[in-house]
């Protein structure tokens, strides 16, 4: 049994998968409430699927690219759920990987990813969705979403940075997803760790915050700093 859990975008959200189908997924959305959320959503995704945490076989969780102080929510519990549970370290996905993956079996073509990254700008990549699989082909980044080139600009995009950027990312996906499905994350995860997705870009990465950029906040001279504001 396989718990994801992603932080990286508005929502906040766990997902049980027994290898064959989700068993159980909740969202919460809230993005200054990551902390006092996640946990519950998780003790409710078990509930769902009629297990206790110590039926877990496995973690994964979403490592972003997010703003910093939500998305280190995610891999710190990830790590310490798995670390109290006995099982091998937490898996990280890309989580702009999983929203193009969940789009695999209603869309064919280009896509572009974009989330919010605060600061007026987007964390964004690229895919080429074909044969019900999605391919990163360029990406992670993070930009003004007015300064991506123009044929980018002109694809189609999945993610709440067409919502928050119409005039720069005009082609919003009909029915796309606006935030990470920890269902879909779930999902990723199985395909991949069964060897059943051979993109070499969309891996499993070791659980540590993908970061983008420096921090809001900057430390005395002297005190070491990471991650996002």
């Amino acid at each position: 049994m396989l718990l994801a859990i992603d932080t990286a975008t508005h929502a906040i959200g766990a997902a049980v998968h027994d290898g064959r189908d989700v068993r159980a997924r909740v969202v919460r959305e809230d993005a200054r409430k990551h902390a006092e959320l996640l946990t519950p959503a998780i003790e409710e995704a078990l509930r769902q699927a009629g297990l206790h945490r110590d039926q877990l076989t496995a973690v994964v969780c979403g490592v972003g690219p997010g703003p910093f102080t939500g998305l280190r929510v995610g891999v710190v519990t990830a790590q310490v759920l798995a670390h109290a549970l006995g099982l091998p370290a937490p898996q990280g996905i890309c989580s702009l990987d999983a929203l193009a993956h969940a789009v695999r079996d209603r869309h064919q073509g280009e896509l572009l990813v974009a989330t919010d990254a605060r600061r007026k700008e987007v964390y964004w990549a690229r895919y080429r969705v074909d044969q019900g699989r999605a391919t990163r082909v360029a990406g992670p980044g993070v930009a003004r979403a007015a300064d991506l080139p123009r044929e980018v600009r002109e694809l189609p995009v999945v993610g709440r940075g067409a919502l928050l950027y119409p005039d720069a990312l005009p082609h919003l996906l009909p029915d796309g997803p606006r935030d990470v499905d920890p269902g879909e994350l779930a999902d990723l995860a199985v395909r991949l760790r069964a060897g059943a997705h051979p993109d070499e870009d969309a891996a499993l990465l070791p659980p540590e915050p993908l970061y983008l950029r420096r921090p809001d906040a900057v430390a005395p001279a002297g005190m070491p700093t990471s991650g996002e504001g």
